[in-house]
């Protein structure tokens, strides 16, 4: 297996100075310094755990011999994907919105697992499905947009109809350029089906700080006004600082009931 990646490990991060610590931990948190004043900081701070729920949710992302966490299976159809034992959170975004490379930064802390990230943006062309341990199923969904396999709409829709055990859908928009009329179309599909939904902002260290507050602001305002399904709190994450990512594990370890809510709040 692959070595970790520097701040992949909670304990990595803990080293660094404060401002530094809280701005890979909480990288929104770190943008409201720039906000004027009288902005309402409220969505910034929604979910905002304690270290021994960050730690209690880290462990849950590390394998051992114990606790496997494995690429289960693929999938193009609904009745080839696995049955819905465990409770689930599945992935979505536009082709290159950088959603594998998000699942192989969660992942990092089990460096066996074999998340592929292709160059080519639309690599992703079923649902794969993996395992962590006996307590939830991850499934990175193929991208839509720009190279979307034609059966995309079919595939997606009926995993968002049909799977009684998804707990959440990690909606990922490019933080660099924001909402696009794609990522709209997925909202609405989300919205139609009731699904529960995050919004989560990728690539945040190729964004300048004015262009991702901007973005951040425009689409906090966007949840505010056109949805019911999603939650107040957008996520922003890099995978190649791992900024944003132990804050994601833990809701990913919360919205599956795998977090007690004292912990989480």
């Amino acid at each position: 297996g692959r070595a970790s990646p520097p701040l992949a490990a909670l304990s990595q991060v803990l080293r660094l100075e404060r401002s530094r610590r809280t701005g890979i931990v909480f990288p929104l948190q770190k943008l409201e310094r720039y906000l004027a004043p009288g902005t309402d900081t409220a969505r910034f701070r929604l979910f905002q755990p304690g270290l021994a729920a960050l730690q209690r949710a880290e462990a849950l992302f590390r394998s051992d011999r114990g606790h496997p966490i494995d690429y289960v299976s693929s999938a193009v159809r609904m009745d080839h994907a696995p049955p819905p034992a465990l409770p689930e959170v599945c992935f979505i975004g536009r082709s290159n919105v950088g959603k594998s490379s998000l699942i192989r930064a969660l992942f990092s802390l089990a460096p066996e697992v074999e998340v592929r990230v292709s160059k080519t943006p639309g690599h992703t062309k079923k649902m794969n499905f993996f395992k962590v341990g006996k307590y939830f199923t991850l499934v990175d969904m193929p991208g839509y947009g720009y190279r979307a396999p034609q059966d995309f709409v079919e595939m997606v829709e009926a995993y968002l109809q049909e799977r009684r055990n998804l707990k959440r859908t990690f909606l990922l928009v490019d933080g660099v350029v924001g909402l696009q009329k794609t990522d709209n179309i997925a909202v609405e599909m989300l919205e139609e089906f009731g699904i529960p939904y995050v919004m989560v902002l990728t690539k945040i260290d190729r964004a300048s700080r004015g262009v991702l507050l901007k973005n951040v602001l425009e689409i906090q305002e966007f949840v505010k006004e056109n949805t019911q399904g999603c939650f107040p709190q957008l996520f922003l994450v890099s995978s190649v600082e791992f900024s944003g990512v132990h804050l994601l594990r833990c809701f990913v370890a919360h919205v599956t009931g795998n977090l007690p809510t004292v912990e989480a709040s």
